[in-house]
């Protein structure tokens, strides 16, 4: 449901998405307040039934990166198809997509229609080579740095990263085009690469400049690059993770620990600084030595009662099944009755506004508002639009 008082309030987004990035960036505005509009092959498109699955074998992917959004499907593939979504773009003033353009659809048709209309497109490549997120991320170099250290082969993460970032960088490049147009009446063609945003990333980050200076970053497993930080086991068959960043990390980690005395020792032995991050880097394994058998004899319990009140950055390592158990004790989380999917937990928007946080609305059912998106954006009756339907023009 569109709130009048969000912050996006009026602003319309005809999407013409699939999979992560441009589905996340609609969202985002979604649930900030903006009209999205998904518009889908008939049938849905190739992320309709991507996994994982709800009991019911609905996609909670889909789902997932739809709330708040209302869906039309379009015979995409037809002139008539291809002009209703035109006019809907020309009505909205804002298009995202992530499909080749079709005819009728591309920037330069869609200009005539709407002077001021902004127009963002997702690729995978600037040149427009297909890529996705598996794919970007081996090209750039993680997959080498990521894993246990004498692992010789590439390991991949789970986390779509790119695509995440992508989606975010998307919904701020509209906001920023949106801006402009209200202020000069001008509107914007945006371009994203996939490629590009994870680049972006690696050189903001110092790793592509780190290879430019003829050092190559080593891969270290669990540890923490550059500082200390490693996962311990405790006595009751846990693991945590436990980092240190600054020099008060560690004095409290030392003291929380009690190994003042014998780290100390240690530091003149070597010799060493372990107020410094290099020298905890640099000698991380000795370290990890003496905190170790801390560790192992206490329960993950009695890490946490020890190490409360500190600035020691710590955390127990769990799985998705753990981490469900208490969603409702955040306030991010709320019960969503989601059709097809059944009442569960799931996240509204993380931006909490004036101490307001925008609940989770359910995805909409595929093609499921056809009648109000045609007749809210283009003015077309209920008798109009069942014509288009008969016709097969429409889901």
């Amino acid at each position: 449901m569109i709130d009048d008082q969000a912050p996006l309030a009026g602003l319309r987004v005809v999407e013409l998405s699939s999979f992560v990035a441009a589905p996340l960036g609609g969202m985002t505005l979604a649930q900030l307040g903006a009209d999205v509009v998904r518009v889908d092959p008939i049938g849905g498109g190739p992320d309709l039934g991507r996994w994982p699955l709800a009991p019911s074998g609905r996609s909670l992917y889909w789902t997932g990166l739809n709330k708040g959004k209302r869906s039309l499907t379009v015979d995409l593939r037809s002139a008539r198809g291809r002009e209703l979504v035109a006019g809907l773009a020309a009505a909205a003033g804002t298009l995202v997509t992530n499909a080749p353009p079709r005819p009728g659809l591309a920037y330069e048709e869609l200009l005539e229609r709407r002077p001021d209309l902004v127009y963002a497109r997702l690729l995978g490549h600037r040149d427009g080579r297909n890529a996705v997120d598996y794919t970007v991320n081996a090209e750039l170099g993680f997959p080498y740095v990521t894993g246990p250290e004498r692992h010789g082969a590439p390991v991949n993460h789970v986390l779509p990263a790119w695509d995440v970032a992508c989606g975010l960088y998307l919904a701020v490049g509209l906001l920023a085009a949106d801006r402009q147009r209200t202020a000069t009446g001008r509107g914007r063609r945006i371009e994203l690469a996939l490629h590009d945003v994870a680049l972006a990333t690696a050189g903001n980050l110092g790793y592509l400049a780190q290879a430019q200076f003829g050092e190559s970053r080593p891969r270290i497993g669990n540890d923490l690059y550059g500082d200390l930080g490693r996962d311990f086991g405790t006595a009751d068959g846990r693991r945590v993770m436990v980092v240190v960043l600054t020099e008060r990390h560690w004095h409290d980690l030392v003291t929380a620990t009690g190994l003042a005395r014998v780290v100390a020792a240690l530091e003149q032995a070597l010799p060493a600084d372990f107020r410094r991050d290099r020298d905890r880097y640099a000698h991380r394994e000795a370290l990890a030595g003496l905190l170790a058998p801390w560790f192992a004899a206490r329960t993950a319990a009695e890490v946490d009662k020890a190490l409360a009140g500190t600035s020691v950055l710590w955390a127990r390592y769990r799985t998705f099944a753990e981490a469900a158990t208490d969603l409702g004790r955040h306030p991010l989380m709320a019960e969503l009755r989601q059709p097809g999917v059944g009442p569960h937990l799931a996240p509204g928007s993380p931006l909490v506004l004036d101490g307001r946080q925008a609940p989770p609305e359910p995805a909409p059912d595929l093609g499921g508002d056809a009648e109000t998106v045609l007749g809210d954006l283009l003015g077309l009756p209920p008798a109009q639009v069942a014509a288009l339907r008969a016709d097969g023009v429409i889901g």
